[in-house]
Formats: structure tokens, sequence, C-alpha cells
């Protein structure tokens, strides 16, 4: 008799439908496979999709977290205006509570993030 695999239930967005890409190009996630997707090992929970703008890179900038500047070793091109990117569910809502929180893709965005943010926040900022 074989043995059954356990079936992989596919991660869900916000909106409770199958969790869509964010972005392949920068290729963006924890596991930089194109999906704010989260495990174990993702302690920052890298589960909101976000078109990032020059406000909130500069937010981020003073906060600590630089993502204007590439840095290749962690396979990070460094980010621009415009790009969307997997950000840290925490940093969003930091940028949120600061008034600069960027707008989020909320096809892309892991429901997980219900955990630490509200669902209208998130639609008060959806594209």
């Amino acid at each position: 008799m074989e043995s059954q695999r356990p079936t992989k239930t596919p991660e869900l967005n916000v909106l409770g439908l199958p969790l869509e890409p964010c972005c392949f190009a920068p290729q963006t996630g924890f596991y930089r496979d194109g999906y704010c997707r989260t495990g174990p090992q993702d302690t920052g929970r890298h589960i909101v999709c976000a078109e990032v703008t020059a406000e909130f890179l500069e937010f981020s900038q003073a906060a600590g977290n630089d993502l204007s500047t590439p840095m290749p070793a962690y396979d990070f091109p460094g980010l621009r205006p415009g790009d969307r990117w997997c950000l840290c569910a925490l940093r969003w809502k930091e940028a949120y509570g600061a008034g600069c929180a960027p707008p989020v893709i909320l096809e892309a965005c892991n429901k997980r993030v219900l955990e630490l943010i509200s669902l209208e926040a998130l639609q008060a900022h959806a594209l």
C-alpha cells in the first residue's frame, strides 16, 4: 500500500482567497519566491504586500531598516518608490501609526497579517 503524502493547503490572502504573487521583479518574499509567505524562520513576518513610497522608505530607514541600499549577500536589490515588496507586518503597522503606510495589494497580503493588523486598516490603503 502506498503511503499518502499530506496535501499542502494553499495559503490564503486577507480576502480569504488563494494568495496571489506580490512581485517577481524584484523577487520578493521571505523565501524569494514572489509571494508573501511566512514560516517559523520568518521572525519578521514578511506578509504585507506593499508598493513602497519614498516617504515609507525614509520612515523605514529612520527606524533602522534601510530598504533602499542593495545587500547582495541577502539577495536584496534595494528598493525604489513604486517597487512592490513583502514588508514586515509590524513595520507596516508602525508606518500606519505614523501616517506614512504605503499602499497594499490585498490579494497578495497573507491572511496571517490579520492577527496583527485590521482588515479595515489594510483596505483603507488598498491599491
